[in-house]
């Protein structure tokens, strides 16, 4: 399985709407997909959403992550995360406890 820690570094001002977007849209619709989120977190200071989420299979994290984005029903959510977004990292992550 396959596990990344996201972090997103919100637009001036835009934290709180981003993370309600991605609560109400992303969030149910990665689930449709087969993916695992099992966190979620703000750090106010940096202006910053972190969160985890993985895919347990049986395709790989790639494969269902490039299904779920030229999927019909992410297409249909209109949200752009450039309009919220300034920076993405994402780091791919193996478990130790």
């Amino acid at each position: 399985m396959t596990t990344q820690l996201r972090i997103y570094t919100a637009r001036p001002g835009r934290l709180d709407a981003w993370v309600e977007a991605w609560q109400t849209l992303v969030v149910p619709l990665r689930r449709r997909f087969g993916f695992e989120i099992s966190g979620s977190w703000v750090d106010v200071a940096r202006q910053q959403h972190l969160w985890v989420v993985s895919h347990p299979g049986p395709q790989s994290f790639e494969e269902a992550n490039a299904d779920y984005w030229r999927s019909p029903e992410r297409v249909a959510l209109g949200l752009d995360p450039h309009e919220y977004l300034l920076d993405e990292e994402i780091r791919t992550v193996e478990p130790v406890l």
